[in-house]
């Protein structure tokens, strides 16, 4: 094999990669597994899409080397394949929301329209936390929380936020989060909040960038 034949294989299987990250259902996807390992059946519900179809992206993403899968007894589960990947996750976000002005804008956009939501950063939650200022909620679902969550938050999922609403603090800032940053249950749940008169804040970012950011976490024995 000559010099640039070789050069070219190198760039078609470096190309294989990136392929795999150009659909949008599968950036859901590896949101979602910066969560943590899921079947392709929670999978599917969480990212609006068929099994069957889930299923095909997962696929993809594992014979790029994005994804793994681990066995519990009859039962598989999907998993990123290591941090590289939540990294890399990481740094394509943040290079879209700088060099594509209308990802922030959309999303400022949709903040505007629920009550000018105030976002709150790691490192302010961090020493809110330290300063017990704050009463933390995570609002994705128990299964996700029970995986891992921010230390000191408490388990809220947002499809029980309205009917438990009256067990949060009225006299305490709230900080709710969700996935991360493209996540929208903490918009949701912030703005419920909000209308019902609590002192409610977002987290920018989410459970994934606070992992990837080695802050204090813990897990839920089930």
């Amino acid at each position: 094999m000559g010099k640039r034949d070789f050069k070219s294989t190198l760039y078609k299987q470096l190309a294989k990669v990136t392929k795999a990250l150009s659909n949008p259902h599968r950036l859901e996807i590896l949101d979602l597994l910066a969560q943590g390992s899921f079947s392709v059946e929670y999978i599917a519900e969480n990212a609006n899409m068929s099994v069957a179809n889930s299923s095909q992206h997962l696929q993809v993403l594992k014979k790029s080397g994005l994804v793994d899968t681990v066995k519990d007894g009859k039962y598989v589960y999907y998993q990123l394949f290591d941090e590289r990947v939540l990294e890399t996750w990481r740094a394509l976000r943040q290079l879209g929301f700088s060099q594509n002005s209308e990802i922030s804008e959309l999303l400022e956009d949709y903040r505007t329209r629920k009550n000018q939501l105030i976002l709150v950063s790691s490192d302010e939650l961090l020493q809110k936390l330290k300063n017990n200022e704050v009463y933390l909620i995570d609002v994705r679902p128990e299964e996700e929380y029970n995986l891992g969550h921010i230390k000191q938050a408490g388990s809220l999922p947002y499809k029980q936020l309205k009917e438990r609403i009256q067990e949060l603090p009225t006299d305490r800032e709230i900080v709710a989060y969700c996935r991360g940053p493209l996540c929208l249950m903490a918009d949701e749940a912030v703005s419920m909040m909000k209308k019902e008169g609590l002192n409610a804040y977002r987290l920018e970012n989410g459970f994934s960038d606070w992992l990837a950011e080695k802050k204090p976490v813990e897990t839920t024995q089930k």
